[in-house]
C-alpha cells in the first residue's frame, strides 16, 4: 500500500525490526535541559525520508485542502534526507536543540525513546487527547506503537500494515479447500495442493523474513502475544522445547517440498511473482503488497480472486487468531518544543483527515481513521482494511526485539531451517547465541 518504489519500501517495512540498529548514543546535549523552550515555529517543518514520497504528498496534499487554515498560520515545509543518514541527522539536530516540528523517527525505536526520555519529544497520547483526536487514530496502530516504543504513542501512524496470508481463491474452490482455521487445516490444504501439483507457499529464502514470520505466527497462536516479549526479557529462550517446536513445524513444511524448489534462492519480486502468477497458491505477506494485488500487469490472477487470512490457530494454544503481526513502517515523532497552538491545529486536521487523502490519492493504509466514503480499490483490500479497523490487540513479528546481529542471524539462516541443512534445535541455538552475545 505504499507508494515507494519497491526496493526502498521492502527495506523500509518488511525487513524493519525493533532494534534495526544499535543502541546509540546521543551526544551529551540531548541529555541536559537545553537552552529553554524554543520559539514558536515558523513553519510546520516535517524531516522525512527521501525513499517514503507518500507523507510529503498526502501533507502536501491536505495543505491545499482540508488544512489551508493550519498551513496558512503555519506552512509546510519538507526537508529530506537519506534513510540511512536519518539517525546520524536527528542526533546532530537534537544536540543543537533544533529538531524540526515534525520528523521521520529514528530507525530503530530505540533512538526515539532515548529523545523522548531526554524531553525532545511530544507525549502524543497526552497531546491528541487534549486537542480532542486520540480517538482518530486506530487501535490496533495505537496497540502495536506502544508494543514498539515502552508502552509510550511516541510517533503518529502514517503507514500501518498487518500480515496474514493471501490466497487464489480460484484454486481454493477448484480443490474444495476452505479457508484454513487452524494449523492443522493449513498443513492438510497445502498436503492436498501439493499432490495436484499446486505448490502451497511462495516464500524468499532469500530474504529470509517471510519464513521466519511463519515461526512468530507459530509462537503467538501456541504461546500468546507476549511468547517473543518474554524471549526479550529473559523469561525464556528460543532454545526452549515449546520455542523450538515452531521452528519445527516451519521446517516441515520445507521437507515436504511446501515452498517448491530452491527456496533459498528466490528473492522476494521471484516470491510475489509466484503467487500473482498464479504459480502458487498461498503467500504470507503484509498488506502492502495490496500494492502489487491492484496492478493488472503484476497480478495476472486478478485481485477478485485473492484472499486474505489470518495465522491460523495452533490447537491447544494461547494466542488469539484476530491478533496480527503489524508495523508501522517508519512512524513520524513531533518535537516536545515546538508544539504549540498552531502544531496543534496541523496535528488535529492531519488525524482527522490523513487516512482518507491517503487511501483515495495513494491506496495507502494509515493508522488513522477514514472518515469519508472512499472506495477501496478491491473486496480484499477493503476486507483488510475491515480488519485494521475492527483489531484491537495486534503482535509484532520475529526479529522485532532483537538486536541488530541476531536479526541477521535469524534471517540469513531462514532458509537453511527450511531446505533441511539446518535443524530446527540449531537454528533457535544459533538465533539466541546471537541473542546472548554483547
Amino acid at each position: 500500500m505504499i507508494t515507494d518504489s519497491s526496493a526502498a519500501r521492502r527495506a523500509r517495512l518488511a525487513g524493519m525490526t525493533a532494534s534495526a540498529a544499535a543502541m546509540v548514543v546521543l551526544v551529551s546535549a540531548c541529555g541536559g535541559t537545553g537552552g529553554g523552550s524554543a520559539s514558536p515555529a515558523k513553519n510546520f517543518s516535517y524531516l522525512s525520508v527521501t525513499e517514503n514520497t507518500t507523507v510529503k504528498t498526502a501533507l502536501t496534499t491536505l495543505s491545499k485542502g482540508a488544512c489551508k487554515t493550519a498551513q496558512d498560520a503555519q506552512p509546510l515545509k519538507v526537508e529530506t534526507v537519506p534513510q540511512a543518514s536519518l539517525d546520524q541527522k536527528l542526533q546532530l539536530l537534537a544536540g543543537q536543540n533544533a529538531l524540526p516540528v515534525q520528523f521521520a523517527a529514528g530507525n530503530a525505536p530505540a533512538l526515539t525513546q532515548q529523545l523522548a526520555g531526554s524531553g525532545q519529544v511530544a507525549d502524543l497520547e497526552k497531546e491528541l487527547k487534549k486537542l480532542g483526536v486520540y480517538d482518530q487514530l486506530e487501535p490496533a496502530a495505537v496497540s502495536t506503537i506502544k508494543a514498539l516504543y515502552g508502552g509510550k504513542l511516541d510517533v503518529l501512524p502514517y503507514e500501518y500494515n498487518i500480515e496474514g496470508i493471501f490466497y487464489n481463491k480460484k484454486v481454493f474452490a477448484a480443490n474444495g479447500i476452505a479457508v484454513p482455521g487452524t494449523w492443522a487445516e493449513l498443513t492438510s490444504a497445502a498436503a492436498k495442493l501439493k499432490a495436484k501439483g499446486i505448490q502451497p507457499f511462495s516464500a524468499s529464502g532469500q530474504q529470509g523474513w517471510p519464513l521466519t514470520r511463519l515461526i512468530s505466527g507459530y509462537l503467538y497462536r501456541s504461546l500468546g502475544p507476549d511468547a517473543l516479549k518474554d524471549v526479550a526479557d529473559g523469561k525464556a529462550k528460543l532454545t526452549d522445547p515449546k520455542y523450538v517446536k515452531a521452528a519445527a513445524e516451519v521446517a516441515a513444511l520445507g521437507k515436504k517440498g511446501y515452498f517448491g524448489k530452491g527456496v533459498g534462492s528466490i528473492d522476494y519480486d521471484t516470491a510475489m511473482n509466484q503467487f500473482l502468477s498464479g504459480k502458487a497458491a498461498m503467500l504470507y505477506m503484509g498488506s502492502w503488497a495490496l500494492a502489487n494485488i491492484a496492478d493488472p500487469k503484476q497480478d495476472t490472477v486478478g485481485a477478485a480472486n485473492v484472499g486474505f487470512m489470518p495465522f491460523p490457530a495452533v490447537t491447544g494454544g494461547t494466542g488469539s487468531i484476530d491478533q496480527y503481526p503489524s508495523n508501522v513502517g517508519l512512524g513520524i515523532a513531533l518535537g516536545a518544543k515546538s508544539f504549540d497552538k498552531n502544531t496543534g491545529d496541523w496535528v488535529s486536521c492531519i488525524t482527522k483527515n490523513y487516512g482518507s487523502t491517503a487511501l483515495k490519492d495513494q491506496g495507502a493504509i494509515s493508522g488513522f481513521k477514514v472518515n469519508a466514503d472512499v472506495k477501496d480499490a478491491s473486496e480484499v483490500a477493503g476486507q483488510v482494511r475491515q480488519t485494521i479497523s475492527s483489531s484491537k490487540q495486534n503482535v509484532l513479528w520475529f526479529e522485532a526485539l532483537f538486536s541488530t546481529k541476531a536479526t541477521t542471524v535469524s534471517q540469513t539462516n531462514a532458509a537453511g531451517l527450511v531446505n533441511g541443512s539446518l535443524s530446527p534445535e540449531k537454528f533457535m541455538q544459533t538465533v539466541q547465541d546471537a541473542l546472548s552475545s554483547k
